[in-house]
């Protein structure tokens, strides 16, 4: 049975409603008067610039808070180093909702390199030292500083995805969940407009905040067991193979004693333990076999913090079980314990929540957002271009967000983690209303809407044919190895909307920016003809990430062929429209199980298919991604877990995993191949490979034999005459890609080529 939540439209407002929605949420206390407020209900604390869009996480929870009729100020970027600005408006009177951002925090100030980034496209002017590291632990010690009875509510891409205790690529360990660092009173997870509206009205109703157990999406402490709920151990779910006996934490000190054999005098004479403390599971009479309980009673035990944080195998196990328990419609609660002896306590994890309905998505969007930053960003040296530039505002500016979610499941991307893989989608007329009002209200407007899109530019109303069949799935993918035969990929109604939109009065041009799933896009010869023939703008930007099998397989992307099919259709169709327009693909260096071969073969693709990328990514391990665990454990979790990897009988499989600085630059460098910078490293690597073959002036060789003179890094005009003729350079406009709660990184830039003319503004990929 499918479960269902309470429309997040039909909770009776709060008292508060009567003052109204603000022009802006209050930033400050004068603001505050001017709105006749004497305090605030709900302040929220944000690493990002406050940008009254619905793109920016901030405003979004804002705005569908005021919408229940509760009084919401915005603290965007304090100054951590005391608790002082966090007092700015006052003492909330229900909680403090932090978060770090529309991108995780670390992710957005260290390169994949760990070096640290010059800019920050979420803050005015790009300027990079506005937020700390780990903001959500940071702001979360000064709430509680600020105002130590005050609840204090974490949330955002960087609380979801440290909601168990997870791999930090930047310490090179397992850090503990974010929910015992900070110490905040409760978490949030994905989209967590419904969770809030509930958390704001319960608490607003005088329930203390550690009642609040029950809500979907939610992540909180506890010590002990809970009452009436059965308990089933991880590695009865998904055998990690042989381990150490864990200790059954419900036993008294007496009862592990005798279970050992051992007595122990300490425990004589006590009391004996509260019997309806733990729950049996139910056993059948007939068969004598355990019957399961019912799944909204049923909590999945993960292997303890000090276990997986010394054992990668375990680690990796925990990570498996917790992608098997993403779908809403079966999915059952977690809890890991952390912490030993008396200082042990449970991190729960409830089980997801219900994704918003279409009338709920239209809700959300149509809320009287300004559209604009706030005006305390205003250009304090009197310059004439208005509001000082905030880069990410800058890029989605003139965009319409039409969906959410990913069925895609790329092991490498935060979006199915954050966001679920069940796709969100706002009605026809709603995505027609934002773009008629952005064309009326938004300055600057010129007639282009440079995006209509999501995490994807195409799953738009696309999903499973059956709701039953939907909420009973536990693959991680619609879409991998191969299209589900459940998946509909009708791509009408999307053409149908591209066509009402770009016939507005108004509107000149409406491209796609967003990353376009290929392999779903090739099911619709429509789409594709609709796409690119009227919505690129010259470059049109997608994502094979390899051209190898063992890399795509650990990707969970499509193989090469889908690319090719893709592009023998997209060159057909803007040969039919008359018009010059070019594919830029995106590829991933170091991904875990990519040979310095299979990087080798993908840069003779390159040569040979005249790419030369002047963008390119190295893989980042994002905390919680599959890929990241096979980082950090050498193993596949999308094969299964065990400690046996060698032999017939092995049910686990190894990965190849790109670590250290020189063999990171390699991969780095084979994307590169044209780069002279480069050559002598390749040289190197292909002479060790036994690949000497490929170096040479003909050109069929990957790099020339000599090392060509340079000015500044570039090579002289005569020598790139000479080794590079007839070779077409793709260059994509230099800058950072835009992540919309998604904490996805910007691909790293190599040199610095000339910007591109004509090209659609930087979005996230696919």
């Amino acid at each position: 049975m499918t479960p269902t939540a309470k429309p997040i439209t039909s909770w009776r407002p709060f008292w508060a409603k009567r003052f109204g929605p603000a022009p802006f949420l209050p930033m400050s206390r004068r603001e505050m008067d001017a709105l006749g407020w004497d305090s605030c209900d709900i302040v929220i604390v944000t690493g990002d610039a406050y940008v009254d869009h619905p793109s920016f996480g901030m405003a979004v929870i804002g705005r569908v808070l005021e919408a229940q009729g509760f009084r919401v100020g915005i603290i965007a970027q304090p100054d951590w180093q005391s608790a002082e600005p966090f007092k700015a408006l006052g003492k909330p009177n229900l909680f403090f909702g932090v978060a770090a951002g529309n991108m995780d925090s670390m992710i957005n100030r260290y390169t994949a390199d760990r070096k640290i980034r010059s800019d920050d496209a979420y803050t005015p002017g790009g300027a990079a030292d506005k937020r700390p590291d780990r903001a959500t632990l940071v702001y979360t010690q000064r709430c509680k500083e600020a105002w130590p009875s005050v609840p204090v509510v974490i949330g955002g891409i960087e609380a979801s995805l440290r909601r168990i205790a997870h791999y930090d690529y930047w310490q090179d360990k397992v850090r503990r969940s974010i929910l015992v660092d900070s110490k905040a009173d409760l978490l949030l997870y994905g989209n967590a407009e419904r969770a809030i509206v509930e958390v704001a009205h319960r608490l607003a109703a005088r329930q203390p905040v550690d009642s609040l157990t029950d809500i979907r999406g939610t992540a909180f402490m506890v010590r002990g067991p809970r009452p009436g709920w059965f308990e089933l151990d991880s590695t009865d779910v998904d055998m990690p193979g042989r381990v150490d006996e864990h200790i059954n934490p419900y036993l008294t000190t007496a009862e592990a004693a005798a279970s050992k054999g051992q007595a122990c005098a300490k425990e004589e004479g006590a009391p004996p333990p509260v019997a309806d403390v733990v729950v049996a599971m139910p056993v059948s009479r007939k068969a004598g076999a355990v019957k399961m309980p019912p799944r909204e009673r049923l909590v999945i035990r993960l292997p303890a913090y000090e276990q997986v944080k010394s054992d990668a195998v375990l680690y990796a196990h925990a990570n498996r079980v917790l992608h098997l328990e993403t779908n809403p419609g079966n999915a059952r609660a977690l809890v890991q314990c952390h912490g030993t002896d008396t200082t042990a306590r449970d991190v729960w994890i409830n089980p997801p929540p219900i994704p918003l309905t279409t009338p709920e998505m239209d809700h959300v969007f149509g809320l009287p957002y300004a559209r604009s930053p706030h005006p305390a960003y205003a250009d304090e040296s009197g310059g004439h271009d208005g509001p000082t530039k905030i880069p990410a505002w800058e890029m989605i500016r003139f965009s319409v967000n039409i969906m959410r979610g990913c069925f895609g499941g790329c092991t490498f991307c935060s979006i199915t983690e954050h966001e679920g893989r069940i796709i969100q989608s706002r009605s026809e007329d709603s995505v027609i209303r934002e773009i008629e009002d952005m064309r009326d209200k938004v300055k600057g407007f010129t007639g282009v809407v440079s995006d209509l899109g999501g995490p994807t530019a195409n799953m738009w109303r696309i999903g499973c044919k059956s709701r039953e069949i939907e909420a009973a799935c536990r693959k991680p993918s619609c879409v991998y190895p191969g299209i589900c035969q459940n998946l509909n990929t009708d791509h009408g109604p999307l053409v149908k909307l591209y066509r009402r939109a770009r016939s507005l009065r108004g509107v000149k041009k409406v491209l796609i920016g967003s990353g376009l799933r290929y392999d779903l896009a090739v099911q619709s010869p429509e789409y594709v003809k609709e796409l690119v023939q009227h919505h690129v703008g010259g470059y049109l930007k997608i994502a094979p990430e390899h051209t190898e099998a063992g890399p795509l397989s650990k990707m969970m992307k499509p193989g090469i062929g889908n690319y090719e099919r893709f592009k023998k259709m997209f060159e057909q169709y803007s040969a039919e429209a008359g018009k010059k327009q070019y594919l830029i693909p995106y590829f991933i260096a170091a991904h875990p199980g990519t040979s310095d071969e299979d990087m080798m073969n993908l840069a003779l693709w390159l040569k040979k298919n005249g790419f030369k990328a002047d963008q390119v990514q190295t893989f980042y391990p994002s905390p919680m991604a599959t890929a990241t665990a096979m980082y950090h454990s050498g193993l596949n979790p999308l094969k299964g877990i065990s400690r046996q990897t060698e032999g017939p009988t092995a049910r686990a499989e190894r990965v190849d995993i790109v670590r250290g600085e020189k063999r990171r630059r390699l991969h780095k460098a084979f994307l590169r191949w044209h780069d002279p910078n480069n050559w002598p490293l390749l040289r190197e690597a292909l002479k060790a490979m036994g690949r000497a073959d490929l170096i040479g002036n003909g050109r069929h060789h990957l790099i020339p034999s000599f090392q060509p003179a340079t000015d500044g890094g570039y090579v002289s005009a005569r020598r790139k005459n000479s080794t590079e003729a007839g070779a077409r350079t793709s260059t994509v406009t230099r800058g950072r890609v835009l992540t919309q709660h998604t904490g996805l990184p910007p691909r790293e830039t190599g040199a610095a080529p000339a910007p591109a003319k004509g090209g659609p503004p930087r979005r996230k990929r696919r």
